[in-house]
């Protein structure tokens, strides 16, 4: 759900006669994304997803639990809708509050059907060129599609990531527009994620100390797009990212990652590996949370490296407003306020927020989009 936006232009990386914007769409009308670039054998990586300096730094993959003595907190649902109930609400808000992700476990959803879904997702980004050319497209207003990088023509530097989305936003998605190959796994996971959301808004309610339905009542994470990415193995890692520096700007991710590791997030001024726990699914809170819940949850800056091993697939589930409710007017919900606790944030719909997330740059540059919306901000 980021983009950014620089739109052509030459860049230091590639001398003042490199033409940014013609190699972007030159290499967008081929259609083969980076899996592409892989399967022709080459051994550098092209300018084009050659990052500047400032995207670069701090790149490393020793930044494991066991090295810094920091973990992502991991959440055992077991036994939440009884007799522990009130210990997974009391983990649940101080990982939202600390760290803004968290490993969830005992969440209801089949391992087979996680398996399945990760199948099925690196089995669609490994379909022959031809194939997967009839489903390249840059139109949201399509409920499945592929792409390399959503933001391919107006980045300054792409990333070495494709991606093939799912729209349930709009209401049921016809099973007949997803390929037969990946129908059956993809309706399936769908299914426990709802299930999964349903439990989640109500226990991340009671952690913000309001009634269990509240969440579901403003209709905050009624939606969902489901975003399958594929980080194919990169020859020079040092020199790209899978994906850069950012934050959701969804209320919540849902991600369920193969055992290719790559993803960081950041915490106590420094980058931590988020391992893959077998069996978890990792929740991360999105700026919309942070912002409804006056500053209490946190919104987690995170990034993907490119790495020499792989193929990592990932399918992140986004949760937003539903069609309904895109265009209403979302501030720090009235019930959390009180003179010692005073709004830190204008309202605004999800999809003016949305809008100014993908076209200001801030989204995917690694700089925080939420100061903007600051009341002492405002004019």
């Amino acid at each position: 759900m980021q983009t950014s936006p620089s739109h052509g232009g030459s860049i230091t990386c590639g001398g003042p006669r490199y033409d940014r914007a013609k190699e972007a769409k030159e290499f967008d009308e081929t259609k083969a994304g980076v899996k592409g670039l892989v399967d022709s054998g080459v051994a550098k990586v092209p300018r084009l997803f050659i990052h500047p300096p400032e995207n670069l730094r701090d790149l490393s993959t020793n930044t494991d639990g066991a090295a810094t003595g920091l973990e992502v907190p991991i959440i055992d649902m077991m036994g939440y809708r009884n007799s522990r109930r009130r210990d997974v609400v009391n983990d649940l808000c101080r990982a939202a509050e600390t760290w803004g992700l968290f490993q969830i476990i005992n969440h209801g959803i089949p391992v087979d059907a996680m398996d399945g879904m990760l199948e099925a997702a690196k089995q669609l980004h490994e379909q022959p060129e031809g194939v997967k050319r009839e489903w390249y497209t840059r139109d949201d207003a399509k409920r499945f599609g592929y792409y390399c990088n959503g933001d391919l023509l107006r980045s300054k530097a792409a990333t070495w990531k494709d991606t093939i989305w799912f729209d349930f936003s709009r209401g049921v998605l016809d099973p007949e527009a997803v390929p037969l190959l990946c129908r059956e796994p993809v309706f399936e996971y769908e299914r426990h994620i709802e299930k999964l959301n349903t439990s989640l808004s109500e226990l991340l309610s009671e952690a913000l100390g309001l009634d269990s339905d509240y969440l579901g009542g403003i209709g905050c994470m009624k939606s969902k797009r489901m975003s399958c990415h594929y980080y194919p193995i990169c020859p020079q890692p040092e020199l790209t990212v899978g994906t850069v520096n950012h934050s959701d700007a969804s209320f919540l991710t849902l991600l369920l990652q193969s055992n290719h590791g790559g993803l960081q997030a950041r915490h106590q001024n420094q980058w931590i590996d988020v391992s893959p726990v077998p069996g978890a699914i990792l929740a991360n809170i999105g700026d919309f949370l942070q912002l409804v819940s006056n500053d209490k949850f946190k919104s987690v800056q995170h990034r993907v490296l490119a790495r020499q091993a792989g193929p990592r697939v990932s399918v992140a589930c986004f949760l937003f407003p539903g069609e309904m409710q895109k265009s209403k007017p979302y501030g720090p919900i009235k019930e959390l306020l009180d003179e010692n606790n005073p709004p830190m944030y204008r309202e605004i719909s999800f999809t003016d927020y949305f809008g100014y997330y993908l076209f200001s740059g801030n989204g995917m540059n690694g700089e925080a989009v939420l100061p903007h919306f600051r009341v002492s901000e405002s004019k």
